[in-house]
């Protein structure tokens, strides 16, 4: 499970984006801007790779208030899907076969 000490400070998510794993499962919080204001984009997807060489049809993503509720909230949207997706990310070690 995903606790909020896992994934760094308002500050820090101010400046950059934060990427994690766990259990199979890769994790990047980051700010976006739009014309609603800020927003904490979370983006989930299987191992091993990163978020760059992961085709995008394999992320999942949902955005959160730019705030420290946000993020308390992501970290439970990314814990709830660790258990509907069990499956996903017990395969993904399997995943380095499609290594290029």
């Amino acid at each position: 499970m995903i606790v909020r000490e896992d994934v760094l400070s308002m500050e820090y998510l101010k400046k950059t984006e934060y990427t994690g794993c766990h259990q199979g499962m890769r994790y990047r919080l980051e700010k976006k801007e739009n014309e609603e204001g800020k927003k904490l984009l979370a983006t989930v997807w299987p191992e091993p790779f990163n978020f760059f060489t992961t085709p995008e049809e394999q992320k999942i993503k949902q955005e959160f208030s730019f705030d420290e509720d946000g993020v308390v909230d992501a970290i439970a949207w990314m814990n709830d899907l660790l258990f509907e997706k069990k499956e996903l990310w017990d395969q993904a070690p399997k995943n380095w076969s499609t290594y290029q």
